[in-house]
């Protein structure tokens, strides 16, 4: 068996890059300022390519290290139940228009959104949707808490 090479310094600069800046957004928000919708749809759009990426790692990691790989499938699965919190989070915030009820702000499947940010975020959402039911079962998908076990 081959021993692992120790990654190179710059072998992830983008990883790094994003971990970055999610981390400096993090500082920067004021505290007694509430998340707008383009924090949120930001935010998505992080967690949704995170989430296309940790699905790639399970498939790669998989076969030859099973147990990583089953690891790395509940990553994945549950990431997608901080993706949906967060969209839901994401119509619950009052939009720019000065109707901000909670019929107008609403994901609305059968019809179009009200348009950017919220036509956006729907679209993607929708689509990582699509992709994590094709690998998960609902009861996969259901909220729960578990101990790290080492």
């Amino acid at each position: 068996m081959i021993p692992p090479r120790p990654s190179a310094p710059d072998a992830h600069p983008y990883l790094r890059a994003a971990t970055a800046g999610v981390r400096h957004h993090a500082r920067a928000l004021n505290r007694a300022a509430s998340p707008d919708r383009g924090h949120l749809d930001t935010l998505h759009a992080h967690l949704t390519e995170l989430h296309r990426f940790i699905d790639q790692l399970a498939e790669v990691a998989g076969p030859p290290h099973p147990a990583a790989g089953r690891h790395l499938a509940t990553a994945h699965t549950r990431l997608w139940q901080a993706t949906t919190e967060l969209h839901s989070a994401f119509h619950l915030l009052p939009g720019n228009t000065a109707q901000a009820d909670t019929e107008t702000s609403a994901c609305h499947p059968e019809r179009l959104p009200e348009g950017p940010p919220v036509l956006t975020i729907c679209q993607r959402h929708l689509a990582t949707g699509h992709s994590i039911r094709r690998k998960t079962t609902p009861t996969d998908l259901r909220p729960h808490t578990t101990a790290c076990v080492r």
